[in-house]
């Protein structure tokens, strides 16, 4: 009911009355009380007057499953939302919540994790209250070999999202992170579970750095936060509503193709590495060239003195960005 109050009160201009509120739930005037009373301890500003009724002034920097879904204004991602104050990683919840039969759709989110990962096993850091840890959890009818994809899907939602919730020029470098001023903000982390010849599902998880925090000695020089790079507050639910709206966007793009085709060239325009000198640390030996942009396959295609390349694995460095030089 909490998420239900919630949401009538973002809705509705001015002030909602209790018996608005009564009628529209089918509960007791009393009971919508001690939801609005909730609500104020977990920190929302919510005016009660006499004679008019309730009206939400101010919401708290918080990612609880009734505030995700108040604001939820995706058709079927975020459908299931499943909140945690403290887990060990929302990828991994997310696969145990894949395998006791959660839907498509579903989104994991954490205020804090204590084994966030990034790609490779590397550690993320994932603070309290610093930034937004969350996965999705998809079950496309798709072959395995064409999940790869919807890393592109995924930075290109993240992307967007910035973009327009705070103007920042945030960019891509592919596959899988979202970069600022040379600096990462985001990465993602996509794993797959499958067959031959079919998927059983497939967990993306997202990392955003929001707000200024201690990196490691070794990220210090790499790693970014988007209130470090101007003076702003970025409400942090605002912004994760906006990246599921970017995500189902682009991911029913994906699913017309199953390639990138629909959107290679907005990609494209975002993607930090064009018309860059790159490394690519390839398993049968490194190489440099220039990137051209990626194929419908989202592979990165490189110019180089072999001709040109289409890259769809390894680590590729970028000159000027994480310090290749």
């Amino acid at each position: 009911m909490k998420k239900e109050i919630l949401r009538f009160l973002r809705e509705t201009e001015g002030y909602v009355s209790g018996q608005q509120l009564c009628d529209h739930l089918g509960v007791s005037r009393t009971a919508v009380w001690k939801v609005i009373q909730k609500l104020m301890e977990e920190g929302y500003q919510i005016e009660a007057v006499r004679n008019k009724g309730y009206r939400l002034t101010e919401s708290p920097d918080i990612l609880g499953e009734a505030e995700l879904s108040s604001i939820r204004k995706t058709r079927w991602l975020g459908s299931s939302i499943y909140f945690y104050q403290e887990i060990d990683s929302t990828n991994t919840q997310a696969k145990r919540l894949a395998e006791e039969g959660a839907p498509h759709g579903s989104v994991v989110v954490a205020e804090v994790q204590t084994g966030g990962r990034g790609r490779r096993g590397r550690n993320w850091v994932s603070a309290g209250g610093s930034g937004i840890w969350f996965s999705l959890l998809l079950r496309p009818e798709i072959l395995p070999d064409q999940a790869s994809m919807l890393t592109l899907v995924a930075a290109m939602a993240v992307t967007k999202a910035i973009r327009r919730v705070t103007s920042l020029d945030a960019m891509i470098k592919w596959p899988n992170d979202v970069v600022l001023e040379g600096k990462k903000v985001c990465g993602i982390l996509t794993e797959l579970s499958a067959q031959i010849d079919f998927v059983n599902h497939i967990i993306v998880g997202i990392g955003i750095n929001v707000r200024r925090q201690e990196f490691p000695p070794e990220l210090e020089k790499v790693a970014t936060a988007l209130e470090q790079e101007r003076q702003l507050h970025v409400d942090r639910a605002s912004l994760l509503g906006k990246v599921l709206e970017e995500f189902e966007f682009y991911y029913e793009k994906y699913l017309c193709t199953l390639d990138v085709s629909l959107f290679r060239e907005e990609y494209q325009e975002l993607l930090v590495n064009y018309g860059r000198q790159i490394q690519v640390l390839d398993p049968s030996g490194a190489y440099e060239g220039v990137a051209r942009g990626i194929n419908e396959r989202g592979e990165l295609l490189v110019a180089c003195d072999r001709g040109l390349r289409a890259v769809n694995s390894g680590e590729v460095s970028v000159r000027g960005i994480y310090g290749y030089t």
